[in-house]
């Protein structure tokens, strides 16, 4: 299977493509749909991603077109009483919506889809990235402790949400230098 990892535009339909991607893997993995405080980012992609300079969202597609796997990587923008001391925006990045379709799943792709969002937060000079999971989904603190995130905060809450973060390795990447395009085969 060859991919195209890719940076998403400006473009009308492919943002509207992958806004119908994120929602249809939101109700797989979750069972709900659009709740506003919560997709805010979807909804606003060019304001939360795509606009911002030190933002930035990737999409990776199939040959056909089809999407099959996303991620966002943007400055921290939670306030999170528990984590006033530790994150900041001016150094601290957040990863979001890393979903990869289920038929491609287990080959690769959300390590690479990962590696590229790290690869640009480090070229804007953040020092670190904050995430937050759910224990509920199968493999996820597996797959981000492989990553090199460790447990920030446990919440015991009754979504099962889970806090992690990285410091980022320093490598010397300029990120206006690429274009962001990947082709990956699978």
């Amino acid at each position: 299977m060859n991919v195209v990892i890719k940076e998403l535009g400006n473009d009308s339909k492919e943002i509207k493509d992958v806004q119908d991607f994120l929602f249809k893997m939101i109700k797989k993995e979750f069972g709900y749909d659009y709740v506003p405080e919560w997709h805010q980012d979807i909804v606003n992609l060019e304001e939360y991603y795509i606009n911002p300079q030190r933002n930035n969202f990737f999409v990776a597609y199939l040959e056909t077109g089809e999407i099959i796997a996303t991620i966002g990587i943007r400055a921290y923008d939670k306030d999170f009483p528990e984590f006033r001391h530790l994150y900041s925006r001016d150094t601290t990045s957040s990863i979001w919506r890393l979903f990869v379709d289920e038929r491609c799943r287990r080959c690769g792709l959300a390590s690479k889809m990962f590696q590229i969002a790290e690869n640009f937060a480090n070229g804007v000079e953040f020092k670190n990235i904050y995430l937050h999971t759910h224990k509920t989904l199968p493999g996820a603190l597996e797959f981000w402790t492989k990553m090199g995130f460790v447990v920030a905060l446990d919440s015991n809450d009754e979504l099962e949400t889970v806090h992690m973060d990285k410091e980022i390795k320093r490598l010397d990447i300029n990120p206006l230098a690429s274009d962001f395009t990947y082709a990956v085969k699978l």
